[in-house]
């Protein structure tokens, strides 16, 4: 996996798990500090490497993490200690997150991880992670958690949350013009047309990491909704499919978006996430954006609007698709406190746990038990979801990582490369996959 390719993973990712995760590590000094020390040298204690730092235990009214919370709950139950290794970036220099923890898993350096696909799919590959299907509170999961996170035939990471991308819709701009919501690239086309030709520069607001959920939407619409997804897959991974050719559409359809005015290509090539597209959304210059499900619970995102906002799924032949993508925790292979660390796991995927978790974040849940109490903004996305709808940004059963290597070649096509040449470097990547 090249230093780019792991780059783009991480720091895609990030901007989805940003709102669960405490920031990694921006003004921090040793990532040990935030340890709390072992009183009794005969105590159970678990190693978790994370992007997060546990909460100082002298502070009273700090707001614990969703996902602390669930440790704590499994740290009561079972009497054993999880102990924090942080990921800071300073102290790693130029090594992204998911360099980090894939190297120290394959040298068994901690017990439990929180990774993200990417690294999932390298060291589930790699036989570096622990098969996690004999877990009791496995039977609670939802089928979209084995569908992204097995490899081999081994389920090999399991979330808290499911992250679900979809278009942020202003409403009003919408009814002031007579249009309904679009469920087809056709008609999200003549959506954009109406507000061109109505004064409105810039139909949609993008950046240089999301636009990838357009192409994956219409690319994977089928595969994951057509019944046949295993042997599509399995075509995919021997050679016999291409993916060029399921992206293909995709990668037309942004074109398209470009060329008529659209979508500001230059301007989402050098914009980050929210922070190039978002301004222009909330002063309601431009109707259209994409984000992640957390963006419409956080208030420093898109929660507060003065217009009425709605999440829908991404223009597909079959109708709005939510994109989503899926971190994991994993135990390590040989790991020292394997048997802790899997009770641990078990204990925060509970259903109790994730009850906790999910009211905590206001997020999907990984089990089919418990139910998001959703904002109305994301009430027509979490339908598509509850129906079992969706396509999966990041498998780790393809041996094509999607999520980054799509960003990337959506990149050359910001910066002018013409629809083949996209064509040709998914074929190229493929090539590269088949020959591992």
């Amino acid at each position: 996996m090249s230093k780019n390719r792991m780059l783009v993973g991480m720091a895609a990712f990030v901007c989805a798990v940003g709102l669960l995760l405490a920031s990694c590590g921006k003004g921090r000094e040793d990532p040990g500090k935030n340890l709390l020390p072992s009183e009794e040298k005969n105590e159970r204690v678990v190693n978790l490497f994370s992007p997060m730092e546990k909460t100082a235990p002298n502070m009273e009214n700090a707001a614990r993490s969703a996902s602390e919370k669930t440790v704590i709950m499994a740290e009561e139950k079972l009497g054993v200690k999880v102990e924090y290794i942080t990921y800071t970036a300073e102290n790693y220099k130029e090594k992204t997150y998911d360099q980090v923890s894939i190297e120290r898993a394959i040298h068994r350096m901690d017990d439990l991880y929180l990774l993200n696909p990417d690294a999932i799919r390298a060291l589930g590959e790699e036989g570096k992670l622990m098969d996690l299907s004999g877990l009791e509170n496995v039977k609670n999961l939802r089928d979209v958690i084995r569908a992204a996170n097995e490899v081999d035939g081994k389920l090999v990471a399991i979330p808290q949350e499911v992250v679900a991308y979809g278009l942020f819709i202003n409403k009003d701009m919408f009814d002031q013009y007579g249009l309904g919501l679009p469920k087809t690239p056709e008609e999200f086309l003549e959506c954009c047309r109406v507000f061109k030709e109505n004064g409105i520069e810039t139909p949609v607001g993008a950046n240089r990491w999301w636009l990838e959920t357009f192409v994956l939407a219409q690319a994977y619409a089928d595969l994951y909704n057509g019944g046949n997804t295993e042997a599509e897959i399995a075509a995919l991974n021997s050679g016999e499919s291409k993916y060029s050719d399921y992206m293909r559409p995709g990668f037309e359809f942004l074109k398209e978006l470009m060329d008529r005015g659209y979508i500001d290509a230059e301007k989402a090539l050098v914009s980050e996430a929210i922070e190039g597209e978002g301004p222009d959304f909330l002063a309601q210059k431009t109707p259209i954006v994409m984000a992640y499900w957390g963006a419409a619970n956080s208030e420093t995102a898109y929660a507060k609007t003065d217009f009425e906002l709605l999440v829908i799924g991404f223009p597909s032949s079959r109708g709005q698709m939510p994109v989503v993508s899926i971190t994991g925790f994993a135990v390590c292979t040989g790991a020292e406190h394997a048997e802790d660390a899997m009770a641990t796991l078990d204990a925060m995927i509970s259903d109790e746990s994730l009850q906790v978790y999910t009211e905590t974040n206001k997020v999907i849940s990984p089990s089919k038990n418990v139910e998001v109490d959703c904002v109305p903004a994301l009430k027509p996305l979490n339908d598509r979801i509850k129906e079992n709808v969706y396509v999966l940004g990041a498998n780790a059963g393809m041996n094509l990582e999607q999520w980054g290597n799509t960003c990337l070649v959506v990149r050359k096509l910001l910066e002018g490369a013409a629809v083949d040449e996209c064509m040709a470097e998914f074929d190229r990547l493929q090539a590269e996959a088949l020959g591992k």
